[in-house]
């Protein structure tokens, strides 16, 4: 126990080191939430690590050896930032380790050691063991010289318990190389920490652990266990003024707000800052595998981003936080968590049927297992959904694109949810039991492409909302990417994908040069655009064919699995990849029928999204099929 704690609920001096030749390989943040092993007593403990390294993201190889209970996550949409310094990026895996722990941990370059002390112990008011607290791991933190800021920790504790936070002591082997500084504070009993403003400019580290206490008989409050939180506080120079930080705006979910997920239900989170003194450059977050994070855009002084988690089987920790900020150039607004409550739900009885057909999913439910349940009560996703039952067995027919069942992908599959649950009116106050029973039919990705399994309404369209595309056909010159298509460097596609020449012989009607009336166009430039603006994304037009009859009785193809296949047709190199220039030579064809372009655009995973767009000039008729696939940046990477 700290001596003389009551006296000294501001203590100053932390545990720190400045960023120097000695410390350049430390990690920016970290982690542990330790889940006991009840198995063995509490012997052993699931420690899940989140660690904040900069830039470039290192690989996990070697933190896992063959045959240990051990997994890391290599996530589809990796947790990363731009600011401060060069960038950083979060590395997260799990691995069962003796409760108390203590070891140096590499990563790449990055090294750093790790002390965590939680030592089973039987609860006296549960008869359980305990749990040790939670706390939740913010983006690299940043302040300014000269500038006071607080920085609140969110922390957890599923027991109940009091949390508190102090200074790792190196004394006690709970860091290595620690220094103390007077210019950052900390309150212990709220978990805040204070910058002074009174630092040089440089990156500092902090070393803290979070224990959770319990009233003993004597009075004293004893800790149970001890987790270890490091963060990193880059200290920059800035022409703004003090208190003009970024501040969340009305829609964004409070600090330390606890969701509760079932199985296979999502959660959906609308992220919004408002920075007046500079513009915002990104919204950094950190939080739990598989969050998708899509849609930042700024209008004005907002910024705005849409995150979604889906809870699909996993080993992860019951609680997950999920920690955001926004980051100007010089800027950061203070960080906010959320916790995501993954509920323990318990074996369904014996008898239990949950049958999934083509259109729907059949519930067969013995009542005798619930006996004080009110089965007047019951009811899905859609009260108008009908459920039967009698003394032995409660049955229903669920619709799975009806009843209020929603649809969710977990990445490799695509799962149809409802919930039966007990529904009470708020005024009503009794002492019976209530049921929830999530129900979840899962259609893996490999048979959710064919035809009855499309989706009306997608998910993604539910969360990211409507991918638009548009066309457009501009002269030489003109439109968006004029720049690119007045002297044009053109795909060489049938010998190498890669190669691309400069058109420099072709003589080109500029969109200065006067067009006389009735002259044909000898040159257009046919521009595919999509509001897309999720990062590694890039647009493929696969087939595109042309035929002189609105209804294309008669065509020949142009575009043949994303290559031109016609003379006509070259496609024009440019800088954006979610977009598409062809260049159509007129000159090459007789035909003087009205030009119809009819464009299709789907997303990768085969959901529909179709534009159709009229267009006319003096030349042909065209239909393109196109989709929104990820740059081959790296196996894993795939679009939200």
């Amino acid at each position: 126990m700290l001596s003389g704690y009551t006296l000294r609920l501001l203590l100053q001096g932390l545990t720190l080191s400045l960023l120097g030749p000695a410390c350049n390989a430390a990690s920016l943040g970290l982690t542990v939430a330790a889940v006991p092993v009840e198995s063995d007593g509490g012997r052993t403990v699931q420690a899940h690590f989140s660690a904040i390294v900069p830039l470039p993201c290192p690989s996990m190889y070697g933190l896992c050896d063959h045959g240990e209970d051990c997994e890391v996550y290599n996530i589809l949409l990796p947790f990363n930032g731009t600011r401060p310094g060069s960038g950083w990026c979060v590395r997260q895996w799990r691995k069962k380790v003796p409760s108390k722990y203590r070891s140096t941990i590499s990563l790449g370059s990055n090294t750093f050691y790790v002390s965590l002390n939680a030592a089973p112990t039987v609860r006296e008011d549960t008869g359980k063991l305990n749990h040790p607290a939670f706390v939740a791991l913010p983006p690299p933190l940043r302040a300014r010289v000269n500038c006071p800021h607080h920085f609140p920790l969110s922390v957890k504790d599923l027991d109940g318990d009091k949390v508190q936070c102090r200074f790792a002591r190196a004394q006690q082997g709970e860091c290595v190389d620690c220094t103390q500084h007077s210019f950052i504070q900390l309150e212990t009993e709220k978990c805040t920490l204070t910058f002074t403003g009174n630092a040089p400019a440089g990156q500092y580290f902090i070393y803290l652990m979070v224990e959770d206490r319990i009233h003993a008989l004597n009075g004293r409050l004893d800790p149970m266990s001890a987790v270890p939180l490091h963060l990193s506080v880059s200290v920059e120079r800035s022409s703004v003024s003090c208190g003009e930080e970024p501040v969340a705006a009305e829609d964004t979910p409070a600090g330390d707000t606890r969701v509760t997920v079932l199985p296979y239900h999502q959660v959906i989170f609308n992220l919004g800052f408002l920075s007046w003194a500079e513009s915002a450059l990104e919204i950094a977050v950190v939080g739990p595998p598989n969050l998708f994070r899509v849609g930042f855009k700024t209008v004005g002084p907002l910024a705005m981003m849409k995150t979604a988690w889906v809870r699909s089987q996993n080993n992860l920790a019951q609680l997950l936080p999920i920690c955001f900020a926004v980051n100007t150039q010089s800027m950061q607004s203070q960080p906010r968590c959320v916790w995501l409550y993954q509920r323990e739900m318990k074996v369904p009885p014996p008898g239990t049927e949950l049958t999934c057909g083509k259109t729907e999913m059949v519930l067969v439910l013995p009542v005798t297992s619930f006996p004080n349940v009110n089965l007047t009560e019951l009811q899905l996703n859609s009260p108008t959904c009908p459920i039967s039952y009698n003394s032995t067995h409660l049955t229903a027919s669920i619709s799975l694109d009806g009843c209020g069942t929603k649809t969710v992908h977990t990445g490799s599959e695509l799962v149809y949810v409802n919930t039966l649950q007990s529904v009470r009116s708020s005024s009503v106050v009794r002492k019976n039991p209530t049921l929830i029973l999530p129900l979840a039919c899962r259609i893996p990705g490999v048979q959710a492409k064919g035809p009855e399994y499309r989706l009306s309404i997608p998910m993604e369209r539910e969360v990211f909302g409507e991918v638009a595309f548009t066309l457009k056909l501009y002269l030489p010159g003109e439109g968006p990417f004029g720049n690119f298509t007045r002297a044009p460097r053109i795909l060489d596609t049938p010998g190498n994908p890669t190669r691309v020449r400069r058109d420099a012989e072709l003589s080109l009607q500029s969109a200065n040069d006067s067009l006389k009336a009735g002259s044909r166009v000898e040159m257009l430039y046919l521009t595919v655009l999509s509001n897309c603006s999720i990062g590694r994304a890039e647009m493929v037009v696969s087939n595109c064919i042309k035929s002189e009859t609105e209804d294309f009785a008669t065509y020949s193809a142009i575009v043949q699995q994303g290559c031109s296949s016609s003379s006509e047709t070259a496609e024009v190199v440019i800088a954006d990849s979610t977009s598409k220039v062809y260049r159509l030579d007129l000159s090459k064809t007789n035909s003087v029928a009205p030009m119809v372009c009819r464009y299709l655009g789907s997303l990768i995973n085969g959901i529909r999204n179709g534009l159709h767009a009229r267009l006319f000039s003096t030349s042909y008729k065209l239909s393109c099929e196109s989709k929104l696939r990820c740059k081959a940046l790296h196996p894993a990477n795939m679009c939200v």
